[in-house]
């Protein structure tokens, strides 16, 4: 009777033990995971911000349209991460306010595929646009050449 109250004992241990290894690795694995999740979060914003950093110099430098480049700047404002992600709607209203003018309007093959009086309007309406809000995006510009989330 006492070898068999003896080997429950110890089998109990071991399958403790054993479950007690396993439980330990499951969390190894779990901090290794959210680990590798901050590390590509954060790999993400860089990249977010230093292209929102590098658009708003070529819009200093006028080597992009205010047009393009604020449908390229609030796309990525808009991605940050949502602790990060503040409102730059408020922030930035020259550049979102372009952006809701200009965004309905076709890009590429669409474009192409555009009676040439219809491109022609768009053209002068979305010129319009960008000489109404140029002073204005060209300040928010220089505010986002040196963009610091947060």
């Amino acid at each position: 009777m006492q070898l068999g109250l003896t080997l429950a004992v110890v089998s109990a241990v071991v399958i403790i033990v054993a479950l007690g290894v396993y439980a330990g690795r499951l969390l190894y694995l779990l901090h290794h995971q959210q680990q590798q999740q901050k590390r590509q979060l954060q790999q993400r914003q860089d990249y977010l911000v230093s292209s929102i950093r590098t658009i708003a110099m070529a819009v200093e430098q006028q080597q992009c349209e205010l047009s393009e480049a604020s449908i390229r700047l609030c796309v990525l404002l808009d991605n940050l991460p949502a602790p990060v992600n503040q409102a730059y709607s408020q922030r930035f209203s020259a550049l979102y306010e372009l952006y809701s003018k200009v965004q309905h309007m076709p890009t590429h093959k669409a474009w192409s595929a555009l009676p040439k009086t219809e491109r022609r309007k768009m053209e002068q309406q979305r010129g319009e646009f960008e000489a109404e809000l140029e002073t204005r995006i060209l300040k928010e510009a220089a505010e986002l050449k040196d963009f610091l989330p947060g």
